[in-house]
C-alpha cells in the first residue's frame, strides 16, 4: 500500500491554498496540453515554478530528480491533481521526510527498492567525490542479502538518517587502509567538508585543522565530533537548562557537563570537542547562546513569514555609512508613528477614564464625588456624553501620540545598538540606560501632548460649560504653557521606559520558543505584561502631572510646582491619593504598550529593509549558516508559491543540508541515458560516480 501520501487525519501546519487559486497559478505555468488536460513538464514545475536550476547549462538530471517529486505517475509530466497533492503534502508536519522518500520512489508505489536508491545516491555530489559501496554490509541489512527487500516511508526514515552515519564511518576506513583507528588533520578535514558539508558553518569549516592541534585523529574522536555536529540542538537544550532558560550567560565546561549527565547521547568527550572548537573560534573558555549558534546551522526556515516588501539597503554590516543609519532611524520612526497610533486608538477610553479618576479631588473641592471608581466612571461618561465621548480629545492624542512613539522607540533602539557588545549582548544596565534616554526623548513631544489631551477630557465633565476645542486650548496656553509640569513629566516618563523597555525585552526572551522566535502573541503578551511595574510604579508622578497641566476649577487647590503638589496632596488627601486611577493607568499603559510594541515588530517582519543593523530579537526568520552555494538555498519565493507551496523551496532545502543530498547543477544530459545508466549501475554490485557534477 502506498505510504507517501498525505494521511487523512494529518494535521496541517501551514494553510491550504484554495483550489481555485491554485489552479489559476498551475495554468499559468503548464505548457503542455493533451487530449484537453493541461500539464507541467518537468522543466515547468522546477525551473520555471520553483525558479531552480535557471542557468542555460543546467543539470537535465537534477531537474528530472527533483520534478519526480510531484510527478508520481512518473509519465514526465505533471497534471493539476499530482500538482494539488504534492502542495497539500507539504502541509504535513512530517513534509521534510515524506517529500525526501518521493525523492527516492522512483517507480511511484509507495516503496524504495534498492534500485530506486542506488539510483538516486549515484547522482548526488557526494558520491562522486567519495563512492558508497552499495554491496556493503549496511545496505544488505536494509535491502536484504539478495537486495530484493522493499523499503516503506517509515522504514526509510531511519535508512536515511543512518545512511549519512554510515558514509562517514565508510569514509573514515578509507582514509585508514591499515586499520591503525587513525587519520591525519587533513584526512579529517577532507571527509567532514565532503562528508558533513550540510552541517558544516564557516566558523566550523575554517577551523576544523585547528581543533585537533595538528595530532592525528582518532576513530572515537571522530565519531564524537560527528555526532556533535548531528545534536547541536540537543547542546542547545543542555545549555538552557544549565542557565535556567538565560539565553546571555555564559557557562564553564564543567557547568554544561553537569547539565549533560541527564542527556544520555551527549558524552564528555563531545562536551570536550564543542569547547575545544569555540576556543578556536573565539577564545574565551566559556559558552554563550549566541556562541552555538554560530556552530550550529539552521537546517531549514522553520518559520515562514509572509513578507510585503524586502530590501537590502547594504551588502554588509561594514557598509554602513551615517547616511543609511538615518535612513535606518527614519524607517524606525515612520513604523513606530504607525504602531502608536495603532496602541493609542485601542485603548483611548480607559486613558480617558483613567484621567478623570486622577482629577478628582475630595478634599478641596465642596460637592458629590463625580465617579464611584473607574467603572462608574465609564457608565457614566457613556450615559451623558455618548460612546463618541469616551474618544474626546483623540484628534490631538493621535497627532501627538505617533511622533511621541516613534521617537520614544527609535531612541530606544538607536542607544540599545550602540552599547550592544561585540557578541551581540547588552548588559542590563546598558537596557536601562536605553530606556531612560527614550523616555527622556520624548517628553518635547509628550507635554504638550498630555496637557491638551487632559483638559479635553476633563471638559465633559462641566454640563454647563463651554465647548473647547485643541485649538483654543493651545491659544490659550501659548508655546511656553504647553510644557507647564515638564519636569512631572520627564519624573514620569524616564523611570516608566526604563523599567518597561528591559522588562519587555526579558520578557519576550522568556516566551520565545527554542529557537529564540517569538509569535505575534508572545509579542502582545510580553508587552503588556512589562507595563504592570512600569505603569503601576510611576503613578505618583503621573497623579502630579495631571494636577499640575488641569485648570483649578473654582474652589480646588492649586499648585506651583512638582514639590508644592506632592506636598499639598499629601496633606489634603494623604498618601492614598497618588495611586488614585492606578488600575485604570495599568489597564491603559499595558494593553496599549503591547498593541504598541506587537504592531511595531510585525511592521518591521513585513516591511524588511536589511540597513546591516540588528533587527528585533526573536522577530527574525533564522537565517541559514550553511554556505549557500547550492541551486535551493539561494531561492526566493514568489508570489505564486501559495499554501504548501511556500514551504516547498525550504524543504527541499532541507533534503540538501539535513541529509545532505546535493544534487548536480551543471552539465547538460539527456535523462533517458542517465536513467538508463542509473539503472545499470543500480543492478551491478560495484557502485560507480555520477557524472556531470
Amino acid at each position: 500500500m502506498p505510504l507517501a501520501k498525505k494521511p487523512l487525519n494529518a494535521p496541517s501546519f501551514l494553510k491550504r491554498a484554495g483550489t481555485d487559486k491554485l489552479r489559476e497559478v498551475f495554468l499559468k505555468y503548464a505548457s503542455l496540453q493533451k487530449d484537453g488536460e493541461h500539464y507541467m513538464t518537468n522543466e515547468d514545475f522546477v525551473r520555471k515554478f520553483l525558479g531552480l536550476f535557471t542557468e542555460a547549462a543546467f543539470n537535465d538530471e537534477s531537474v528530472r530528480l527533483l520534478a519526480g517529486i510531484a510527478d508520481t505517475s512518473k509519465d514526465g509530466l505533471i497534471s493539476f491533481s499530482e500538482f494539488q497533492a504534492f502542495e497539500g503534502l507539504l502541509c504535513t508536519p512530517d513534509a521534510l521526510y515524506r517529500t525526501a522518500f518521493q525523492l527516492f520512489d522512483r517507480q511511484g508505489n509507495g516503496m524504495v527498492s534498492y534500485a530506486d536508491f542506488a539510483d538516486v545516491v549515484q547522482k548526488t555530489e557526494l558520491h562522486s567525490k567519495i563512492p558508497f559501496s552499495l554491496d556493503g554490509p549496511f545496505i544488505k541489512r536494509y535491502f536484504g542479502g539478495k537486495k530484493q527487500r522493499l523499503i516503506n516511508y517509515a522504514e526509510f526514515t531511519q535508512l536515511l538518517h543512518d545512511f549519512h552515519e554510515e558514509y562517514a564511518m565508510e569514509a573514515f576506513r578509507s582514509k585508514d587502509p591499515a586499520g591503525t583507528g587513525f587519520i591525519s588533520p587533513l584526512d579529517f578535514q577532507d571527509i567532514i567538508v565532503k562528508v558533513k558539508r550540510h552541517l558544516l558553518t564557516p566558523n566550523v569549516k575554517d577551523n576544523l585543522v585547528a581543533v585537533t592541534e595538528g595530532h592525528k585523529v582518532s576513530f572515537p574522536y571522530f565519531i564524537a565530533f560527528t555526532s556533535l555536529l548531528n545534536n547541536m540542538e540537543l547542546i542547545k537544550q543542555i545549555y538552557l537548562q544549565a542557565t535556567q532558560g538565560n539565553r546571555h550567560e555564559p557557562v564553564t565546561k564543567d557547568q554544561l557537563l553537569y547539565a549533560a549527565q541527564t542527556m544520555s547521547q551527549i558524552t564528555p568527550l563531545e562536551i570536550d570537542i564543542l569547547f575545544q572548537l569555540t576556543g578556536a573560534v573565539y577564545q574565551t573558555g566559556r559558552i554563550a547562546y549566541s556562541d552555538l549558534n554560530n556552530i550550529a546551522p539552521e537546517h531549514y526556515t522553520k518559520h515562514i513569514t509572509h513578507r510585503l516588501a524586502e530590501i537590502k539597503a547594504v551588502e554588509s554590516p561594514a557598509d554602513r555609512s551615517a547616511f543609511i543609519q538615518v535612513l535606518e532611524s527614519t524607517y524606525r520612526f515612520t513604523l513606530g508613528s504607525f504602531a502608536g497610533a495603532v496602541g493609542a486608538t485601542v485603548v483611548y477610553p480607559i486613558d480617558l477614564v483613567k484621567t478623570r479618576m486622577q482629577n478628582q479631588r475630595t478634599g478641596s473641592f465642596i460637592g458629590e464625588i463625580a465617579y464611584r471608581n473607574s467603572w462608574d466612571c465609564f457608565k457614566k461618561v457613556v450615559r451623558h456624553e455618548g460612546f463618541l465621548g469616551l474618544y474626546r480629545g483623540l484628534l490631538p492624542q493621535l497627532m501627538g501620540v505617533a511622533p511621541e512613539k516613534a521617537i520614544k522607540l527609535t531612541v530606544n533602539d538607536l542607544v540599545r545598538d550602540k552599547l550592544v557588545d561585540k557578541n551581540g549582548d547588552l548588559p542590563t544596565w546598558a537596557e536601562v540606560l536605553a530606556g531612560g534616554c527614550a523616555g527622556a526623548s520624548q517628553v518635547v513631544f509628550t507635554n504638550p501632548l498630555e496637557i491638551v489631551k487632559i483638559r479635553l477630557q476633563v471638559a465633559g465633565e462641566i454640563a454647563t460649560g463651554s465647548k473647547i476645542s485643541a485649538l483654543s486650548v493651545v491659544r490659550e496656553l501659548g508655546l511656553f504653557g504647553l510644557y507647564k509640569g515638564a519636569r512631572a513629566c520627564l519624573l514620569r516618563d524616564v523611570p516608566f521606559s526604563a523599567i518597561y523597555f528591559p522588562t519587555y525585552a526579558h520578557t519576550k526572551a522568556l516566551m520565545a520558543d527554542q529557537d529564540g522566535y517569538n509569535h505575534p502573541l508572545t509579542l502582545l503578551a510580553a508587552g503588556a505584561v512589562a507595563g504592570v511595574p512600569a505603569a503601576s510604579l510611576v503613578t505618583p508622578a503621573d497623579v502630579i502631572k495631571t494636577r499640575l497641566q488641569v485648570v483649578a476649577r473654582s474652589g480646588q487647590t492649586t499648585y506651583t510646582g512638582v514639590w508644592d503638589a506632592t506636598k499639598k496632596i499629601m496633606a489634603e488627601e494623604g498618601p492614598r491619593a497618588f495611586w488614585k486611577g492606578t488600575v485604570a493607568r495599568v489597564f491603559r499603559s499595558s494593553p496599549q504598550f503591547g498593541v504598541t510594541l506587537v504592531t511595531y515588530e510585525l511592521l518591521q517582519r513585513l516591511f524588511y529593509v536589511d540597513f546591516g543593523g540588528s533587527q528585533p530579537k526573536g522577530s527574525e526568520m533564522p537565517k541559514p549558516k550553511v554556505p549557500l552555494d547550492n541551486v535551493i538555498s539561494g531561492t526566493k519565493i514568489t508570489a505564486d508559491h501559495i499554501g504548501g507551496y511556500r514551504a516547498a523551496l525550504p524543504l527541499l532545502a532541507g533534503i540538501e543540508s539535513k541529509f545532505g543530498l546535493y544534487l548536480p547543477r551543471f552539465g547538460r544530459g539527456t535523462a533517458s541515458s542517465s536513467s538508463a545508466s542509473a539503472s545499470a549501475s543500480a543492478s551491478s554490485s560495484t557502485p560507480s560516480t555520477a557524472t556531470g557534477s
